[in-house]
């Protein structure tokens, strides 16, 4: 038996076709591989400038993850809070250049080689200070972003609205 046609007014409307999942990410695909490129040479430049010998403290990864941090921090302050960016800006610097800059996979690697080199210690402290810098540094960059940064002209708006 087939469903009756309903026709007129009343009569069922079909979706209109959706567009693809990866209909207009070209873009961004591109930005975030450009920038994980060039973050990832940089932080290998860092750790064969400043290599860390198999019995050392890797600091080299603890500065980077850091400093990363920091940047990130101010980062997203610049372009949500202060400033009107581009839309290609935050996957280009945030996930791409920031994302391949640090790397806390190094870091968890590092904490189990000093685990099994028998320094549990020194894999603890590394473990805490790393998160305790890490988030340090997200909140000095975003206070001193807040603070130093001069506002966009869409930061002066939302400033100058009244709330109702």
């Amino acid at each position: 038996m087939q469903a009756p046609q309903i026709d007129g007014p009343d009569a069922p409307v079909p979706d209109p076709p959706r567009p693809a999942p990866w209909h207009g990410q070209a873009p961004v695909v591109a930005v975030v591989a450009l920038g994980g490129a060039i973050g990832a040479v940089t932080r290998y430049a860092a750790a064969v400038l400043w290599p860390t010998g198999t019995t050392g403290f890797p600091w080299t990864t603890f500065c980077v993850n850091v400093v990363g941090c920091f940047v990130i921090g101010l980062l997203m302050v610049a372009i949500t809070e202060k400033w009107t960016v581009h839309r290609l800006v935050r996957p280009f610097f945030g996930t791409g250049v920031l994302g391949g800059f640090t790397t806390f996979s190094t870091y968890t690697v590092d904490i189990q080689r000093l685990i099994e080199e028998g320094r549990p210690a020194t894999a603890l402290a590394y473990l805490a200070a790393t998160l305790l810098a890490a988030l340090t540094a997200v909140r000095l960059a975003a206070t001193t972003a807040r603070r130093v940064l001069p506002d966009g002209p869409t930061a002066r708006r939302e400033k100058g609205k009244r709330s109702s």
